[in-house]
């Protein structure tokens, strides 16, 4: 039986929170200061202006993401993260704020079955993600408790922060003095500069002589992860080579929110305004909006999604949080 919480499948579950919670999550963000983060405690890369391919029309791009064509964008300079917000990066903002992320304040995240612990079956919610059964809604999954009570980002402070909606994620950008990135932005970094169709930062062949370049899922999907690349779920950030800037894990390991709302239209602007708040404030509580995220995740395989590759796009809604998404920031200054 469909619970109401659950609202569509895809790669991303989304949320459909129920009206309690959305009362809930619309308290105590709207005084949130911004702007008061170290943004210089942060590791990032300057992109000059200039013009910056994007898109692909690679026979393995999705043609109904619009991940084509292939164009150039003007971009102005801008500053990038090298890697995802960590674990110990994200508790910082929390200490510092007080913040409470919207999974902590609903009681519940979505959480990849295959690493519910035994202990914490019990907390799993009634209704599936039609189609995609391995999504469960945990209670009490959340940043702190990834796997749900009884797990602790303690020991993981290195890891991306995940269990991370848009508004968290912007909520944390606009503290540190930054912002989330425009999508075209995001593929320019990641892309490292390339003028070309490749597929990964690397190049067009996932496993050059044999060596893991990205945290994604290796088996028998979604079943069995042999984890051949060295991890199962997420792992630390700078574990595989950076691209050519010294971005890292722009592929695999975690998704990542840009500020872009989701479109298909070719006609979509490549530079919207951007679209950038510090969390939700009371009575704006936003449950229908999608935005684009990029980049892929642990749990990408080539036999159900192969989006772990530079153009890949797909979405989910700005209050969704999962065990397999997270942010990076990028600053103007």
């Amino acid at each position: 039986m469909q619970d109401n919480h659950i609202k569509k499948s895809c790669c991303v579950p989304a949320m459909a929170r129920d009206s309690a919670g959305e009362a809930a999550a619309q308290a105590g963000t709207a005084g949130l200061a911004t702007g008061t983060g170290a943004a210089g405690g942060h590791e990032v890369v300057r992109l000059p202006p200039g013009h910056y391919r994007i898109g692909s029309e690679s026979p393995e791009a999705h043609r109904a993401d619009a991940e084509g064509p292939v164009r150039h964008v003007t971009l102005d300079a801008f500053s990038i993260m090298t890697t995802t917000v960590t674990n110990r990066e994200f508790a910082r903002f929390v200490s510092a704020t007080g913040y409470v992320t919207d999974a902590e304040r609903y009681g519940w995240s979505f959480v990849f079955s295959l690493f519910v612990p035994a202990r914490a079956r019990r907390l799993i919610r009634s209704g599936q993600v039609p189609g995609v059964p391995w999504w469960v809604p945990l209670k009490t999954a959340c940043w702190r408790h990834p796997e749900g009570r009884g797990s602790h980002v303690a020991a993981r402070p290195e890891h991306p922060v995940v269990h991370v909606s848009w508004h968290d994620a912007c909520a944390y950008a606009a503290w540190a003095g930054g912002r989330l990135p425009r999508e075209a932005e995001w593929e320019a970094a990641a892309r490292g500069g390339h003028d070309d169709d490749r597929l990964y930062p690397w190049g067009n062949e996932l496993t050059p002589q044999g060596q893991h370049l990205c945290n994604i899922w290796q088996g028998v999907f979604p079943d069995i992860d042999l984890g051949e690349d060295g991890f199962r779920g997420t792992a630390p950030v700078k574990s595989f080579p950076p691209n050519t800037l010294g971005l890292y894990e722009v592929v695999g390991n975690v998704w990542e929110w840009c500020t872009d709302t989701w479109s298909t239209d070719p006609a979509r602007p490549d530079l919207p305004p951007v679209k950038s708040s510090p969390g939700r404030p009371a009575g704006q509580a936003d449950t229908t909006t999608e935005h684009v995220i990029r980049g892929g995740s642990f749990l990408c395989h080539a036999s159900y999604c192969n989006r772990y590759r530079l153009s890949a796009r797909t979405r989910t809604t700005a209050d969704s949080s999962t065990s397999h998404i997270g942010f990076r920031c990028v600053f103007d200054r």
